[in-house]
């Protein structure tokens, strides 16, 4: 097989050796601990008086608490559609500024038509990936669960951690599905005992170990060589001669 002589000796014309940084333990160092519990946002997609996601919301809720984390839980209701509605809406700035708050999602959504529910899908997209120099997701760790009328399904957890990715968010491995969710809560709301929960449990807790993995080193983590080079003043500016900002 034909390949080139190791080591590479041809050199590397097309990168910028000013914006180019070779990761390194020491980078993964942390200089000042925080000192605050982990912060959470939990989003849920139903809008129902008796929704299982969002009792299942609750229990995740309860959980994270336990483990000394700090946790608010979105309403959706009021929530306007995307685009049918500016940003400055009261709901969705209290949204974004839940996110830019937080350090780790949880997101909960029914299965409806083999899929999130679209009260799920509004509030994930009236978060922007970048708002000024304001990133309201990114870096930050998400955790997906989802409940069902019927059998097992992943469907819903599929999409969110599609979403969870496109947001640039580091979405833990494990997840939760609840099938037959009518039959796993008691008339109070509450989750039963048993292998669901436990998995409930599990993702909180994997959750939980994720976000103080990496909350301090999240600006370094997302940290990218191509918006290094963005940032520069005369990227900048070319950029915004480009599409018509200012004249060169």
């Amino acid at each position: 097989m034909d390949k080139p002589p190791q080591p590479f000796a041809d050199g590397m014309p097309n990168l910028s050796h000013g914006h180019f940084a070779v990761p390194t333990p020491v980078d993964l160092q942390v200089a000042q601990p925080f000192t605050h519990a982990p912060r959470f946002l939990i989003l849920y997609g139903s809008l129902r008086e008796r929704s299982f996601s969002r009792f299942l919301a609750y229990e995740a809720a309860r959980l994270l608490e336990a483990m000394g984390s700090e946790v608010r839980i979105y309403d959706a209701h009021g929530l306007p559609l995307p685009d049918d509605a500016t940003a400055d809406h009261p709901k969705v700035q209290e949204l974004r500024n839940l996110s830019i708050w937080s350090e780790g999602h949880v997101w909960v959504s029914p299965e409806r038509h083999g899929n999130m529910t679209g009260v799920m899908k509004s509030q994930i997209d009236w978060l922007p990936l970048s708002e000024g120099s304001v990133r309201p997701t990114q870096g930050r760790t998400l955790a997906v669960m989802q409940v069902s009328g019927g059998s097992q399904s992943f469907n819903a957890v599929n999409s969110l951690r599609l979403l969870g990715r496109w947001m640039r968010m580091v979405t833990i491995p494990n997840q939760s599905s609840v099938p037959m969710a009518y039959k796993e809560f008691d008339d109070a709301g509450r989750m039963k005992p048993g292998p669901l929960y436990e998995r409930v449990v599990d993702v909180c807790e994997e959750l939980m170990k994720f976000t103080l993995l990496t909350r301090e080193r999240a600006d370094y983590l997302v940290d990218r060589y191509s918006e290094r080079k963005e940032r520069e003043p005369e990227r900048l500016k070319a950029v915004a001669a480009d599409v018509g900002f200012v004249k060169q």
